[in-house]
């Protein structure tokens, strides 16, 4: 089977995320299965315009702004009627592939926009992608899509999208669980930020809650670890700078997987308070390595995150409620220890050959639809 994936970024793009991770890993497991895979991708400074990653095809053009004009006229002039079945992977801003492709195409979205407008493009633009959202969602035509949990497909509910259009897949994550849960953790208790400082992830709120609870718990350590360029991550070091704790505060910048692992692993706490997520990849991946985690009541970590079950989930997502249950869940070490257990128990259940079971399945069922000749084509899918 030929399938032509329409994405906002690749594995590579410096600014890569969760939704990266799940495509590459998907990919894989496509080229794996005997199909031909290729991406049409924004640019960034210094990529291949092309280039074979793990089997499939990844094509760059464009920048954030002009990749959905670039991807359209290379597919026009290279690509018209190549592929079998066409994603299109929505990133806040749609391709809009239902106006001109020729093939079948289905949407793949991980979450909607909605108050990430606010925290990434400032007010005015903010206010005006909040807006034009959901006019422009309307625009994507009657398809089916595929999504990675219930929080999403609510939101795409209340956008207008038919529920039965609507199928969800299991997530996974790239980590092996640990074997067991007897793993030296830092001498003193420490909860860990990690992953992007982007404005709606939101660790300035993270710094807040550990000031307060450090009154309490003087023991307390705080390691920060994501990207430091950009405007908010400023705004962040200078907390820290500023912080009557500072000398309880590692801020490590972008950190390599293996030290990635040693902190999820050493961390007693995670903590994640981002404004929106698709599911929450962190959340699981800490649980993997034996850590629990703390999160805000938003989409995707209600997802990830099961309250009291596997982890901590705040009634209110302010910095005096985080740090109330950053606080219960380190004092109460019979509790934290059940849920411990209870979420590397759920983070083995969550991985990528579930994902791509139930990602191909839905493809065979998509492209079924389509003729026979495809369907002949793609009975591989199914074992």
């Amino acid at each position: 089977m030929k399938i032509l994936w329409f994405t906002w970024k690749d594995m590579k793009n410096p600014y890569a995320g969760g939704a990266e991770v799940v495509n590459e890993q998907l990919a894989k497991k496509l080229v794996a299965d005997g199909h031909e895979v290729i991406f049409l991708v924004r640019s960034f400074y210094g990529a291949k315009k092309e280039e074979m990653v793990d089997g499939y095809k990844v094509i760059r053009m464009g920048n954030h702004h002009t990749v959905y004009w670039e991807a359209y006229k290379y597919y026009k002039k290279n690509l018209r009627g190549w592929a079998d079945l066409v994603i299109e992977e929505v990133n806040h801003i749609p391709f809009y592939c239902n106006w001109y492709v020729k093939e079948k195409s289905i949407l793949f979205i991980h979450n909607l926009g909605r108050e990430i407008w606010f925290y990434e493009m400032g007010r005015i633009k903010g206010l005006i992608g909040y807006l034009l959202e959901p006019i422009w969602m309307r625009l994507l035509g009657n398809r089916n899509i595929v999504t990675i949990s219930g929080s999403t497909k609510k939101d795409l509910i209340r956008f207008g999208f038919k529920k039965n259009k609507i199928k969800i897949i299991s997530e996974g994550i790239e980590l092996e669980p640990v074997a067991d849960l007897n793993i030296e953790k830092f001498k003193k208790p420490t909860l860990l930020s990690l992953g992007a400082l982007r404005a709606m992830k939101r660790a300035d709120q993270i710094i807040l809650a550990f000031e307060l609870v450090k009154k309490d718990l003087p023991d307390l350590q705080l390691v920060v670890a994501g990207c430091t360029k950009g405007k908010f991550v400023r705004k962040v070091l200078a907390m820290i700078e500023s912080s009557p704790f500072k000398d309880s505060i590692q801020c490590l910048g972008k950190v390599s997987q293996e030290k990635k692992i040693e902190l999820m692993q050493k961390s007693h706490l995670i903590a994640v308070t981002s404004i929106k997520e698709g599911w929450g990849l962190i959340v699981t991946e800490a649980n993997s390595q034996g850590t629990p985690a703390v999160v805000y009541d938003v989409d995707g970590l209600r997802d990830s995150c099961r309250n009291l079950e596997t982890g901590f989930v705040c009634e209110k997502n302010t910095p005096e409620n985080l740090s109330e249950k950053i606080q219960e869940a380190l004092q109460d070490k019979e509790s934290y220890e059940r849920i411990r257990q209870n979420a590397w128990n759920w983070s083995k259940e969550i991985n990528f050959d579930k994902s791509y079971e139930d990602f191909s399945k839905l493809l065979y069922c998509y492209a079924k639809e389509k003729n026979v000749s495809v369907l002949e084509r793609v009975a591989s899918f199914v074992k």
